[in-house]
């Protein structure tokens, strides 16, 4: 899933919330609001920017994943370890061939208004999301490797020829090859099931009561100050015992949590040393929780001057990767050389990346076409008008110009254009995270690499990788498997359509009150086992 780690929010607050605010005409409620009773986990208060969309089929970035999954579910989940493991589906069985899945539903499966989940409410959910006039940018990602998505996908065809109903309870979905990652697919939220009755309400039906089937549902949402979710009490699985309480954009978080107003704080650069402090206050609060993450900068492929893989390199070999890392990120992320990272399959410790060297990088750019010369060249970044640039960003600005004698531009896009037409609108540049949805190198290289995928922002194209890809695939073999991804991802690397900057760990201070509160891999916080010791 799509994340920006260069813009904090922090420095927009005071201009995002008063912009929100004035057209929402809303006015922040107190934790205290009657109408919204407290359960016997108590509260947990939180700040955040709020969501995008609640929609499932269309939601691509962390900002509304956050709810979606707190509100939604699908027929699987993944548990601890990150394997999918049962959800809306009891259990299921795989056909001798890996092709056809057989999934049996849940006979105690709710949407919140207490309306049983059927076989046919999921069927419905993948073909509203495969549907061009859903306007989904995630379910030729996640949704594709069921026979007839592609039709569905592509307007020619209503329903997905791979799914059946067998009974109000059965389900049968067939695939187009064996992948062994397709059920973790299956958990990510373009998959969820949504209610038919609630989305034909029209509009922005997700707005004010979404009718999901997690282990929370929507209490209030006031928009630009704050949604409360309360525990669904329909919930078959574990039961939420906490009330959820957000803070949207509203002060500086740190400042919140230092007066209680707020009992988690994600830690930035600037309060570093006060939370590593081990005489202050905060350090026996501080968790760092790894995340299989990548920060990048993209070079659209199809644009001069990076149509040139000479001149994509020459870039990449002009930033000062460690320098940055360590005067501007204190330390708190470790330099990527590749794609995947640490503690994910298939990562290659042994990877050749592109190291800094800014006279070799001089000696490719003489070597290209762009040798007399280069064209103009703006990079595109989340942001808001007043915004100033990230440091990071600036500190390799500064390389290019330094190294190269490149002039780089910077225009900003406010998150709505930027998370869901980023490919449309990239310059020459853009930058970007991403978090992976499931732990297989599948989801990073396939995703963000492969020739015409949604997620492919920069255009880059390769046969060599996209067959290695194509192997990987259907391989059986783990071994074999995870080798086929070594060399696709050496292949990226040497190709350049990306500068890997860093993988992310998040540092994150937790009131002591607050029981079980932890962020998987995937920058999920599991928030329903999560309760307040009073």
């Amino acid at each position: 899933m799509k994340r920006n780690l260069f813009i904090k929010l922090i420095g927009a607050a005071a201009i995002i919330v008063f912009v929100i605010s004035a057209l929402a005409g809303c006015s922040l409620t107190g934790v205290d609001d009657p109408d919204i009773q407290e359960g016997p986990g108590g509260t947990l208060k939180l700040w955040d920017a709020g969501p995008l969309t609640l929609d499932p089929a269309i939601s691509s970035e962390m900002s509304s994943h956050l709810y979606i999954m707190q509100i939604f579910n699908g027929l699987v989940k993944l548990n601890e370890n990150l394997e999918p493991v049962s959800d809306l589906a009891e259990r299921w069985t795989v056909s001798p061939d890996g092709k056809t899945y057989t999934f049996l539903l849940r006979r105690d499966a709710l949407f919140h208004d207490g309306k049983p989940i059927t076989a046919s409410d999921v069927k419905y959910s993948w073909e509203r999301a495969c549907s061009p006039a859903t306007g989904s940018q995630t379910a030729s990602t996640y949704l594709n490797d069921i026979v007839g998505s592609a039709e569905v996908l592509s307007g020619q065809a209503q329903n997905l020829s791979g799914v059946s109903v067998i009974d109000d309870h059965t389900l049968s979905v067939t695939i187009d090859a064996p992948k062994v990652y397709f059920l973790s697919k299956l958990a990510y939220p373009t998959a969820f099931v949504v209610d038919r009755q609630n989305v034909e309400t029209g509009g922005n039906w997700w707005w004010y009561k979404p009718n999901g089937s997690g282990p929370y549902r929507m209490a209030k949402w006031n928009v630009g100050s704050l949604i409360i979710l309360q525990p669904n009490q329909h919930y078959y699985g574990k039961k939420a015992t906490a009330r959820l309480y957000f803070q949207l954009l509203d002060g500086v978080p740190m400042s919140l949590y230092e007066t209680g107003k707020i009992d988690v704080v994600e830690i930035s650069q600037l309060y570093l040393d006060r939370a590593t402090d081990k005489t202050g206050p905060f350090f026996d609060q501080l968790h760092i929780y790894p995340e299989f993450s990548l920060q990048y900068i993209g070079f659209n492929t199809a644009k001069p001057p990076f149509d040139d893989p000479l001149v994509r390199e020459a870039f990449s070999r002009s930033v000062d990767k460690d320098h940055i890392i360590r005067i501007i990120e204190k330390n708190m992320v470790s330099r990527a050389d590749g794609i995947l990272p640490p503690g994910m399959p298939g990562y290659n410790k042994d990877l050749k990346g592109l190291n800094y060297d800014p006279v070799y990088a001089r000696e490719l750019l003489a070597k290209s076409k762009y040798s007399s010369g280069l064209p103009p060249i703006t990079i595109t970044v989340l942001g808001w008008g007043g915004v100033d640039v990230d440091p990071s960003l600036g500190a390799a600005i500064q390389d290019w110009k330094k190294n190269l004698g490149a002039e780089v531009s910077v225009r900003l896009l406010e998150p709505d254009p930027f998370h869901y037409n980023l490919q449309q609108e990239a310059d020459e540049m853009y930058e970007l995270g991403w978090v992976a949805d499931y732990p297989d190198p599948q989801n990073f290289l396939q995703t963000l690499f492969y020739t015409g995928t949604e997620y492919n922002n920069g255009r880059f194209s390769s046969s060599e990788f996209d067959s290695l890809i194509d192997r990987a695939a259907v391989e059986q073999d783990r071994d074999k498997r995870m080798e086929l991804y070594r060399q696709a991802e050496q292949i990226v690397v040497d190709q350049a359509p990306v500068i890997p900057l860093w993988f992310n760990r998040n540092y994150v201070l937790v009131n002591p009150q607050v029981k079980n509160y932890s962020i998987d891999p995937l920058g999920v916080p599991r928030l329903n086992l999560v309760s307040i010791e009073h």
